[in-house]
């Protein structure tokens, strides 16, 4: 699995610019002469993209194979990250004088066992709350410097996996992380349509995953969504045990109504239903996990899951995405954690996405699981009043709208999104 951290570029980047850069113009040059007049009309626009693509083009031509270590201010500026995307520089978080040191000298972090590691997703979509979230975790560890976060980005991002990893790195300067790169095939064929467009996409399965995309030497990892804000020390949630064969550890609501998560035809057949005979299921939200990745890996769970989603597409057995198939393996036999660690249900229902109110009891974890994210709503000037919990940590600086290179970003990634394959 290709990681964006680790693969250094095979040539140097402006020779890497200037060689591809002189084939694609000539590419496209020479097929001008050898094509009908729409097909020329084509052809000059892509050569008018290539010449304006020239400032940003370490960004855009070395792509997913050419990922270096770490990125100067001036690779920054070169790629034209304020004409993308804008955050703020976070502030620097530094470990307290109680903080263990590693002893694993020489080790790759994201092997080293003493610190507490940390999987989620990245994409353009829901990258302010990614970066809300992290921010939260550093803001409230004890030990900030013994966190590591471990990004899984979806190969064909329209903002690309090394974009992402970039936007992270200025971001966040020390952070310690790494990036890998999910490849949506591996699951597409398997997703059944949902009830809501975004429980579709291919990184929301990207959890199933885990033990195949991480290394394996990582063992054990907390699992967190992009719509979360952690207001506790993260170092509470990572020393949670999981007892016995337990796989997974996380918050569960057994007063939920449980048969409301599978269709009639689940419940009326008589084999099917009867996968829930000898455990006692309650609901868990699959946001917030704790996962033994050396356990998932021997009991094969992937492969248990993916059983399910086999099922769902010849037999309609459920209608809410990824969580069923996780409710169907694992639910009766989770590690329960204090609820305190998985405050849901705060972007609404998934069809309105209405305000909701905060549970009873203490909190650790803001999650905005529903159709209403907190920066959608505080952007339409019409927040819920708990968005306003989620704002302080949102690093988000809002690009001038009327921007004439906003505008021009805009429509060269419309052209590239349909042409990225031929171009890079």
């Amino acid at each position: 699995m290709p990681d964006v951290n680790q693969i250094s570029p095979s040539l140097s980047a402006p020779t890497s610019r200037t060689l591809t850069f002189s084939f694609l113009s000539t590419h496209l040059l020479q097929s001008l002469f050898n094509k009908n007049q729409s097909q020329r009309m084509l052809s000059l626009r892509l050569c008018l993209v290539v010449s304006l693509l020239l400032p940003l083009f370490p960004l855009l031509c070395l792509g997913i194979r050419s990922f270096p270590t770490r990125f100067t201010s001036g690779d920054r500026l070169e790629m034209g990250f304020d004409g993308v995307f804008q955050y703020v520089e976070a502030p620097e978080y530094r470990n307290g004088a109680g903080c263990p040191v590693s002893s694993n000298k020489g080790l790759v972090l994201s092997c080293d066992r003493s610190l507490v590691h940390i999987a989620m997703t990245l994409d353009s979509g829901y990258l302010r709350g990614s970066i809300a979230a992290v921010h939260s975790v550093l803001k409230h560890s004890s030990c900030p410097e013994n966190v590591f976060f471990h990004f899984i980005a979806a190969e064909f991002d329209p903002a690309s996996p090394r974009v992402l990893a970039q936007i992270v790195r200025s971001t966040f300067p020390s952070l310690n992380f790494k990036v890998y790169i999910f490849r949506e095939d591996t699951v597409i064929n398997l997703i059944s349509s949902s009830i809501r467009e975004a429980l579709e996409n291919p990184l929301n399965y990207a959890r199933n995953y885990l033990g195949d995309i991480l290394d394996s030497c990582v063992d054990r990892v907390i699992y967190l969504d992009s719509d979360v804000i952690v207001v506790d020390d993260i170092q509470r949630l990572w020393n949670v045990n999981l007892t016995g064969s337990r796989v997974i550890g996380a918050p569960e609501y057994c007063h939920a109504n449980f048969t409301k998560y599978f269709t009639d035809a689940f419940w009326s057949d008589p084999v099917l239903s009867r996968v829930f005979v000898s455990r006692n299921p309650c609901y868990f939200n699959t946001g917030v996990m704790v996962m033994d990745l050396q356990k998932w890996r021997e009991g094969n769970y992937r492969k248990r899951i993916e059983t399910w989603m086999e099922l769902q597409k010849t037999m309609r057995i459920y209608d809410l995405g990824s969580l069923p198939p996780f409710l169907l393996v694992f639910a009766g036999n989770v590690e329960a954690i204090d609820h305190r660690w998985n405050q849901h249900g705060l972007g609404g229902d998934n069809v309105k996405g209405t305000c909701r109110s905060l549970h009873s009891g203490p909190v650790s974890l803001l999650h905005w699981s529903g159709k209403g994210k907190p920066w959608v709503r505080l952007d339409a000037k019409q927040p819920c009043p708990l968005d306003r919990l989620w704002e302080p940590y949102d690093l988000y600086k809002p690009q001038s709208k009327n921007s004439e290179r906003d505008e021009q970003w805009s429509w060269i990634s419309s052209i590239l999104v349909g042409y990225s394959h031929d171009l890079l």
